[in-house]
């Protein structure tokens, strides 16, 4: 792809951001009412892959679930047993779960004979492979739901966009698991009202992710390195892209969402403290980012997996003429309340993503484009990591036009990935002011 301007990049793209609401006629096949069967399609069978699933059956709609994949049969069969539990714990029809053995692919093509048997996919596989997964669906002619973030380097976010816009062509339904897009708590009145002036001018934004940390998968004996990478995927660059991209990119894309605008460029420190062993990979424990906004405005990001300390993962901005202390409230300078909202009744945003996502395709209706920023939201992660793995500062077009490709050269199980261990065990980690992001 050829370099590609800021000004060109964004593009007024930032309206399409909270759950875009655009109705005109599916060019694609159209499921005129609820009695046609929409038939789901599985790449990625952990958890999130199941608990998507599972939301894509709870749907009002006449769904079933007719085929999935992933790398490896022990998840596929967990995820397969985990959902015919759930439907039957929420008293749905069985039959909903409708995945022959014939249907149930395993290894890294697996997908491919999905998207062949599906109307809409669901894409929940580590980050590294959206890019992939997404890019044939589009051309298959596919529905999307897929997880954030939306690829891990910056060669992963072009495809993306490149994809995006073809499903745009399409006419063809995205929606994207960055689901705060889809919670009342922010969407009953909170970002609409900071962009429409209620507190003045944004000026410092600050969007935090401090939590302990996930799960470890240890190493098992008889692993090649690859499937090892594969199984304790959070912890290597090349299927996670740091926990700055696969979590915290919930409250940075909040960040983009109230501005209406990406950041411009970025500066920051990280490293690893607490979370530091072989089983730790390569990423970071912790990274601490100052975005800066073409208006001048700053974004202060915060995130950490520290075990036994403070948890703080929400969003605050600060205008001229007062705040937002947290999501649903809004406050003028003298202390009045412009906002409160009380979410204890709000339905559960991720319902909410399949509910909408569903009845627009069974209505015939295109609505959903979240491709674009997810993308540009994983951008401004990936910009984020850039810094804190260089130490420098790192502008918005230079690092998109990155072309330092994470990927390995072969998907195998037999194939090493780019990052291997050292001869003590350990992972060669990012070093500031040495580590090329190029």
């Amino acid at each position: 792809m050829p370099h590609t301007s800021r000004r060109n990049f964004l593009k007024k793209t930032t309206a399409l951001a909270g759950g875009l609401a655009f109705s005109t006629q599916l060019a694609a096949k159209a499921h005129s009412s609820v009695d046609d069967v929409i038939r789901i399609g599985l790449i990625g069978c952990g958890g999130r892959g199941t608990g998507a699933a599972t939301q894509a059956l709870s749907t009002e709609q006449n769904v079933r679930l007719v085929a999935m994949c992933d790398a490896f049969r022990d998840r596929l069969d967990a995820s397969h047993k985990n959902i015919a539990g759930q439907l039957a714990d929420n008293d749905l029809d069985a039959g909903r779960l409708s995945v022959s053995e014939d249907h149930k692919f395993v290894g890294f093509d697996g997908y491919k004979k999905v998207l062949e048997l599906c109307d809409v996919v669901v894409i929940a596989t580590p980050p590294g492979f959206r890019p992939i997964h997404f890019e044939a669906a589009v051309n298959a002619g596919k529905h999307v739901f897929m997880e954030k973030p939306l690829a891990v380097d910056a060669p992963g976010v072009r495809r993306v966009l490149k994809a995006a816009k073809a499903a745009k062509e399409k006419q063809l339904n995205v929606v994207v698991g960055l689901q705060r897009h889809y919670e009342k708590l922010y969407t009953d009145g909170w970002v609409e009202m900071m962009q429409n002036g209620a507190i003045g001018d944004i000026t410092t934004s600050y969007v935090y992710w401090n939590s302990g940390g996930v799960w470890v998968r240890p190493r098992e004996a008889g692993q090649t390195e690859m499937e090892y990478q594969m199984r304790n995927w959070y912890y290597f660059n090349w299927l996670c892209g740091d926990h700055i991209n696969e979590q915290h990119i919930h409250n940075l894309d909040v960040g983009n969402w109230v501005k209406q605008a990406y950041p411009v460029k970025a500066a920051g420190f990280g490293g690893r403290h607490m979370r530091n062993g072989k089983e730790h990979g390569e990423i970071f424990d912790h990274h601490a980012v100052e975005y800066t906004y073409a208006d001048g405005s700053r974004m202060i990001s915060q995130c950490k997996h520290w075990k036994g300390t403070s948890r703080k993962v929400t969003e605050i901005f600060q205008g001229t003429n007062g705040s937002a202390p947290a999501p649903g409230k809004l406050m003028t300078k003298s202390g009045y309340a412009l906002l409160d909202h009380n979410a204890r009744k709000d339905p559960n945003p991720y319902q909410t993503e399949h509910d909408v996502l569903f009845a627009a395709i069974a209505k015939g209706e295109y609505k959903f484009a979240d491709a674009d920023n997810g993308a540009k939201s994983t951008m401004t992660a990936i910009l984020g990591r850039m810094a804190t793995y260089s130490g420098q500062d790192v502008n918005w077009d230079d690092a998109l036009a990155s072309n330092l490709d994470l990927s390995p050269a072969k998907y195998d199980f037999k194939a090493d990935p780019k990052v291997m261990p050292m001869a003590d065990g350990f992972y060669p980690v990012p070093v500031p002011g040495e580590t090329e992001v190029w």
